[in-house]
């Protein structure tokens, strides 16, 4: 930002409008090697900075789901039903489902081998292959298990 002229407080309130501009003046190249990153990477940060508070799941291709599947309480035990993983984390992923709430698969139910970390095996978009179970009397939760082996 500094090799550009700007300050964490144009950052905080937006104005870097002309960050492209000054970058390409300053020459992408020699700002990339500056800030020790690739040139792939300073593009993606000045994107990113350009566009605040923009979440990239919303540019995922729409969920596949079922019409009669619109409420927690829809859902039937050994249902097996299809999501898309919206954010995969240390402990496991979260999973749309389509019930207003995503799921959460936790690390141990997303394979049936071992995996040390969920990206091994998930990416966020990934469609996800689910068999609902319902525990009605302790809450409406959504417990998702894998429905094929991976």
């Amino acid at each position: 930002m500094k090799l550009c002229g700007y300050t964490l407080e144009d950052v905080k309130a937006g104005r870097l409008a002309e960050l492209k501009t000054r970058v390409g003046a300053y020459g992408l190249a020699k700002a990339a090697e500056d800030c020790g990153v690739g040139e792939p990477t300073l593009n993606d940060i000045i994107g990113e900075l350009l566009k605040p508070g923009r979440d990239p799941r919303d540019e995922l291709p729409p969920v596949l789901l079922r019409k009669d599947v619109l409420e927690i309480s829809d859902l039937k035990p050994g249902m097996v039903l299809t999501g898309t993983v919206r954010n995969v984390i240390d402990f496991g992923a979260f999973v749309d489902i389509g019930v207003h709430q995503d799921g959460l698969v936790h690390v141990s139910q997303i394979s049936n081998k071992f995996i040390r970390h969920p990206s091994e095996v998930l990416a966020v978009g990934d469609p996800w292959g689910w068999t609902a179970s319902q525990d009605l009397r302790a809450s409406l939760r959504a417990t998702l298990r894998k429905s094929s082996p991976s």
